[in-house]
């Protein structure tokens, strides 16, 4: 196995604990094998709140330090793209968690 498949293999196991934590703290009953693969917006049929979001990404940022061993600007800036791609829509709204909850 390169260092490259090395590599890569550790960014999707943390990519995984990312998304598994995001789909928990916003109380959905999925993990990442359920959405790994679809190409499909499927980030927007779900939402999180904006302290849910705001807790996940600060969880994600101490996760990246310790996974990657980089600085907190850094592992800051993993978890803004990583929300740009991937996080749940957020929404504060009582009909918008319900509405996503019954698809």
């Amino acid at each position: 196995m390169t260092r490259e498949q090395r590599k890569r293999d550790k960014d999707t196991l943390i990519l995984k604990e990312l998304i598994d934590k995001m789909f928990e703290l916003a109380g959905h009953n999925l993990k990442f094998e359920d959405v790994e693969g679809r190409k499909d917006h499927w980030f927007q049929e779900y939402t999180m709140t904006e302290a849910q979001n705001k807790e996940w990404r600060e969880w994600g940022t101490k996760l990246i330090m310790k996974k990657h061993r980089y600085n907190k600007y850094l592992a800051n800036r993993e978890m803004a793209f990583l929300d740009l791609y991937c996080g749940l829509k957020i929404s504060d709204s009582k009909y918008d968690r319900e509405e996503s909850t019954e698809a």
